[in-house]
């Protein structure tokens, strides 16, 4: 029985395989089980409790696999959805002004760029130094307002000599130091209107000036002043 029943199911794999099948599927396996049927040695057949179970086992398989593509289906579904909801709050953020915090600038041809930093306490003395990618510092800042809490200066992409820097990434860092001459930690960000929104491979990209930043980036957003 065992040899007859192994070289149907080899007959049966041997079908699937040549119909370019990876797998048996449902009627495939109902004529492996009438072929079981069929060959099965009359003197010793196979009991019904045995065909009944391998009709159970198949049954619970057929209803997972099932339920696993309609949950599959249903995930899916749900991440469409959730995409195509965030894509429209995103969009939402045109015209607002935002601060992003990093410590690069994304220079491509803009007016200027707005660049924030914060004082825990009064300072004595505060430098805001802009470098180029290659670390060479381009241009220095020394604001005068020196006071506790949030300030901004603008650059107008221009280096010491009053030229206007290459295109490309800068990054800035600022330096302070209070009252009593000891270093002062700084919180820093830069700071830019939402003019577009852009979708991609890379996911959502805020367009500011004509760069493009991540929405990650993103720490505080809020209406621009008049």
């Amino acid at each position: 029985m065992s040899n007859t029943i192994g070289n149907v199911t080899s007959s049966t794999a041997n079908t699937a395989a040549a119909t370019g099948k990876s797998k048996l599927g449902k009627d495939d396996f109902m004529k492996l089980m009438i072929a079981q049927l069929k060959y099965q040695d009359p003197m010793n057949p196979q009991s019904g409790a045995e065909y009944a179970s391998q009709l159970a086992q198949f049954s619970s398989l057929e209803q997972l696999t099932n339920m696993n593509s309609s949950l599959e289906t249903s995930i899916n579904a749900n991440l469409q959805l959730s995409q195509s909801v965030n894509n429209t709050m995103t969009a939402a953020l045109i015209g607002k002004e935002v601060k992003l915090g990093v410590s690069s600038i994304k220079y491509n041809k803009e007016e200027s760029v707005k660049i924030g930093f914060n004082l825990a306490s009064e300072a004595s003395t505060v430098s805001v130094k802009v470098y180029d990618k290659d670390g060479v510092l381009v241009r220095t800042f020394e604001p005068t307002d020196k006071s506790t809490g949030d300030h901004t200066l603008e650059w107008d992409f221009k280096d010491e000599n009053g030229n206007k820097v290459n295109v490309g990434d800068y990054t800035f860092k600022v330096e302070a130091k209070n009252l009593q001459g000891a270093d002062l930690t700084v919180g820093s960000w830069m700071q830019g209107i939402i003019n577009g929104i852009r979708f991609g491979e890379n996911g959502t990209r805020l367009v500011i000036g004509n760069s493009e930043y991540g929405l990650s980036d993103v720490s505080e957003i809020f209406n621009p002043e008049p």
